[in-house]
């Protein structure tokens, strides 16, 4: 596609939900643009062994390479910047976007979540290293046998524990957040889950493998620790067009990926439902085709 022809959908994110969608529609021979906020979710996964089609495993950067380079094959344009505004108008919507108005048929939103770091030195480079992990469905398989401390606030801490489980007996959850928020506690004695009430004080990476945690003067060593503190959908664009959202802040949409706005789309982890690369792929793929085939309705070239 060339870049000075003006886009009929824009999509915002360009992460593995967005790319999906921007190689749907480019061979849909859709004009699309995908607004790039930055670094995506998925380029902190150091190894992927969840991704169909890889057993040998995948690093994020290298997914979101390759669905990037797909994109652009087939036509799609991709510019680094962020959506200021969206609204909506008769036929589509007017997007804000490095300092210059677009008007586009169709929204796709794929601008993920934020995810909520436990408060630890180096956190940032420890998720890289895989020491600190940040989803048990996606790598729950690699704990098996190993010591497991799961850092939490509230009941979300004992649920994920609890998932652990499966494949360790030596879970441990250090519940940092106020004692009533924890009122799940007699799961954790059934399920012989150690309970640990503290804020940390350290943490210390030692080598390639172990997690050592402070607290109170004590100390514990683990092999892995998973974070349970939540995330925050970058969901506002769409809350400012009064979308439909679930309690927890990401957006409700139908069958079609379609938000409770017409025209307006979402698909990935800023929509309700499971937090995993293949779900955003597959739910970027019915999205693309949803718009796809509304446009076609709209222009009478439907039967």
């Amino acid at each position: 596609m060339n870049s000075r022809v003006d886009p009929e959908v824009l999509i915002v994110g360009a992460g593995p939900a967005g790319l999906t969608a921007a190689t749907y529609l480019g061979r849909y021979l859709r004009h699309v643009l995908v607004a790039d906020g930055g670094e995506t979710r998925a380029d902190w996964i150091p190894l992927s062994h969840n991704m169909p089609g890889f057993p040998a495993g995948i690093s994020g950067p290298h997914i979101v390479s390759r669905l990037r380079e797909q994109s652009e094959e087939y036509g799609a344009v991709i510019e680094a910047g962020c959506v200021e505004t969206l609204r909506a108008v008769e036929g589509g919507f007017v997007a804000s976007l490095n300092g210059r108005d677009l008007q586009v048929r169709a929204v796709l939103l794929a601008s993920g979540v934020v995810d909520h770091h436990p408060d630890l030195p180096g956190v940032e480079r420890a998720v890289q290293r895989a020491l600190v992990r940040i989803c048990p469905i996606c790598d729950g398989y690699e704990a098996q046998d190993k010591a497991v401390a799961v850092i939490g606030k509230d009941d979300m801490g004992v649920r994920e524990a609890a998932f652990l489980r499966t494949y360790s007996d030596r879970v441990t959850l250090i519940h940092v957040g106020p004692p009533g928020d924890l009122t799940e506690r007699d799961a954790l004695t059934r399920l012989g889950i150690a309970l640990v009430e503290t804020p940390i004080d350290n943490v210390e990476l030692e080598g390639d493998r172990v997690t050592a945690l402070c607290w109170g003067g004590e100390k514990a060593a683990f092999d892995l620790v998973y974070s349970a503190l939540g995330t925050s959908p970058n969901a506002s664009l769409a809350e400012r067009l009064s979308a439909r959202t679930g309690e927890d802040g990401r957006l409700i949409v139908d069958s079609h990926q379609l938000t409770s706005v017409p025209g307006l789309y979402a698909a990935g982890d800023v929509v309700r439902g499971l937090n995993q690369i293949a779900v955003a792929n597959a739910e970027a793929a019915v999205a693309a085709t949803a718009i796809h085939n509304a446009l076609r309705r709209t222009d009478g070239q439907t039967a």
